[in-house]
């Protein structure tokens, strides 16, 4: 099974990857993960990726391509996997295309996990964090006990930058501009399975589970 996770900032993409990877069985791969093995490991496609990271700036399509395309060539990867933010633009899409094809196999579902931007900016914007002890919470999902408070350690919670409702919107105009139009592509390829994201967590894993075929 070679899965592509889609879906916008704050659509619960990550928690369901890693839920689709254990159920069955497949290495769940972020493309923040296979930079920070690469740098670590110092492999050279590492060390051009640490060039431009420590420069500020975004890491090219070609070498995030590279990158990719060697994590899913190893033993691991055999059996399938799950990409999760990846890919985010159509030239990266062909780019997979075309290393999944030298392995002599292909992408078997993109699942787009739709929620509208409304649910987005909602669920983002009422994030806090403890600056202590790193917990989480939502001020209408997850209150700390006492209002403003962390209950783990008693810090003062605060609200990421990338939380924001004016960061979110904007994060959600280039996700619309630059990966939506993944959705058409792997629509047009026959492949893309459709989730509404807005469902308890719990239902929409039993809705991927069974548009995967289980």
């Amino acid at each position: 099974m070679r899965l592509i996770m889609l879906g916008a900032p704050g659509a619960g993409k990550g928690t369901q990857a890693v839920r689709v990877a254990d159920r069955f069985g497949i290495p769940h791969i972020s493309t923040g993960d296979i930079f920070r093995a690469n740098i670590k490991n110092g492999t050279e496609l590492g060390k051009k990726a640490k060039s431009f990271m420590d420069a500020g700036k975004l890491v090219p399509d070609e070498l995030v391509c590279d990158l990719v395309a060697d994590r899913i060539s190893k033993e691991d990867c055999e059996k399938g996997f799950i990409l999760d933010g990846f890919p985010r633009t159509i030239p990266q899409a062909e780019a997979l295309d075309a290393a999944v094809e030298k392995l002599g196999t292909k992408i078997d579902y993109a699942v787009d996990i739709e929620v509208p931007d409304e649910n987005i900016i909602e669920r983002m914007g009422g994030r806090r964090t403890c600056p202590g002890c790193g917990a989480s919470y939502h001020i209408k999902y997850i209150p700390t006990k006492k209002e403003g408070i962390c209950d783990v350690c008693g810090s003062a919670i605060i609200q990421r930058e990338d939380d924001k409702p004016e960061t979110v919107k904007t994060r959600l105009e280039v996700y619309h501009a630059q990966t939506q139009p993944l959705i058409d592509y792997y629509s047009a390829k026959g492949v893309l399975a459709e989730v509404d994201g807005t469902q308890p967590m719990d239902t929409v894993f039993a809705q991927i589970v069974e548009k995967l075929g289980e």
